[in-house]
């Protein structure tokens, strides 16, 4: 009889889990507590559109994803830019300015534009080469740079709180969830470094053309239903225990046994259904490693008023700004998302107060937009988006591989070494893949020497 493994949780991480057991010949069954898969990463219908619960984007240096993109069939329906070019629009400034990679190798594929970058004065663009040398240096992977803060260490290499402000958080809020102040010098140096430090175009920016439900959950339950698994949505598991040779698993839909678990759920679920003593690391981890909100405004105009497909902001509320005009299917207008990461200040406010601020500030950077009128407001919101990428989060987050024998972890927020991202969640479902392959004698692509 072929080896029975049941994934628990429907995101990335176990989507990309549940395939890689299945396509090794395992018995596999994907629980999944809510309507449909595809985790925090989903879209739904509101008066006629098509809207993303938020906006994720991806870089060509996340190798893991884009095969999960591959496995799904779903390559064609992202973009990725040929070419790094990234707007950046302030009110401060009569016009944009861009952040564009030229032909040299890295680090040097962003010197000109960076020199040329108004936001800052001079002195301050001149004196970021120094720190991002240096940081090409930093061991992402030690104790030292996990403890440390990456605000600090920007400080200490000549980085004014302004260019701190204007060019680092630019990037590292949107892909850590917190500004430099906030982040592990550790998880930011892995972001740098392997997005903008090491390869040229490894920084490249890729879109879904699509839904996000036409690109993560749709196509994961018809790959998963080929490769002979078994999805069950709607199931909410609500116990794991030990039952003779197998796993108990109880879910709302009635009860399973499993040879092998994959759990790939939140850490605060993933702390209550592990077995004491399944991991080693502090009691009360999981309230530790904290999380961090992600909020979106949708603000639909009555005309186009953005020529590009997105842009960032500084001096302003606003961080990033996507048009999804033709995902949605709008008719008529434009239809701008407004990502804000790192979203404390916003996470509890009425949608009128988050009104309030962030249109004038919206037509503050798009001149075009003062004669147009705002068709419809809304906002999305994930209070627990990521973990918290604070300063000695490393030390908080297991590995795939516990104590309790056939059970292992999956998810942006296990030891990937990369903050919670799409790459991290994809990342952590092969680890969790290959760790439970290695544990079964004779499968197919089992990875020798992982013990179970």
């Amino acid at each position: 009889m072929s080896t029975r493994v049941a994934v628990i949780g429907g995101g990335l991480a176990g989507i990309t889990a549940a395939l890689g057991c299945a396509d090794a010949g395992l018995d596999v069954t994907l629980l999944e507590s809510r309507g449909h898969l595809g985790g925090l990463t989903h879209s739904f219908r509101r008066d006629g559109l098509a809207v993303d619960n938020g906006q994720h984007v991806f870089l060509r240096c996340c190798t893991s994803y884009r095969r999960l993109l591959d496995r799904l069939g779903v390559t064609g329906k992202v973009y990725l830019q040929p070419r790094l070019a990234i707007q950046v629009r302030s009110p401060r400034l009569p016009a944009p300015v861009w952040l564009r990679r030229n032909g040299l190798p890295a680090p040097w594929h962003l010197a000109d534009s960076v020199l040329k970058y108004r936001p800052l004065p001079l002195l301050d663009r001149m004196r970021f080469a120094g720190a991002a040398l240096a940081l090409r240096r930093v061991d992402p992977a030690s104790a030292a740079s996990d403890r440390r803060s990456f605000g600090g260490w920007l400080s200490e290499h000549g980085q004014s709180e302004q260019a701190v402000r204007k060019l680092w958080d630019l990037v590292g809020i949107a892909t850590l969830n917190a500004p430099a102040t906030g982040a592990s010098l550790g998880l930011a140096a892995t972001v740098f470094q392997l997005g903008l430090l090491t390869e040229a175009d490894a920084a490249d920016i890729g879109w879904s053309t699509v839904p996000l439900r036409e690109l993560h959950g749709d196509p994961a339950a018809e790959r998963l239903a080929e490769a002979g698994a078994r999805v069950l949505t709607g199931a909410k598991v609500t116990g794991l225990a030990p039952g003779g040779d197998a796993w108990r698993i109880a879910a709302s839909t009635g009860v399973l046994e499993a040879d092998r678990v994959v759990l790939a759920v939140p850490p605060p679920v993933a702390a209550r259904l592990l077995p004491p003593g399944s991991v080693t690391l502090p009691p009360g981890w999981h309230d530790a490693l904290g999380s961090s909100p992600i909020v979106n405004a949708h603000v639909v105009f009555d005309r186009r008023v953005l020529d590009e497909p997105f842009f960032a902001a500084v001096d302003s509320p606003v961080q990033w700004v996507f048009d999804r005009t033709a995902p949605s299917g709008v008719d008529g207008g434009q239809y701008l998302a407004v990502s804000l990461s790192a979203a404390d200040e916003f996470i509890d406010l009425p949608v009128a107060e988050i009104r309030r601020r962030m249109v004038p500030a919206l037509r503050r950077l798009l001149p075009s937009s003062a004669r147009a009128s705002v068709r419809d407001f809304f906002v999305t919101r994930e209070r627990h988006a990521t973990f918290r990428p604070a300063p000695g989060c490393a030390a908080l987050r297991p590995a795939a591989v516990t104590a309790a024998e056939g059970v292992v972890l999956a998810g942006a927020w296990t030891a990937t070494g990369w903050p919670a991202t799409m790459e991290g969640a994809a990342r952590s479902g092969e680890a969790a893949t290959q760790a439970l392959l290695g544990s079964i004698p004779g499968v197919p692509g089992r990875s020798e020497g992982i013990p179970a």
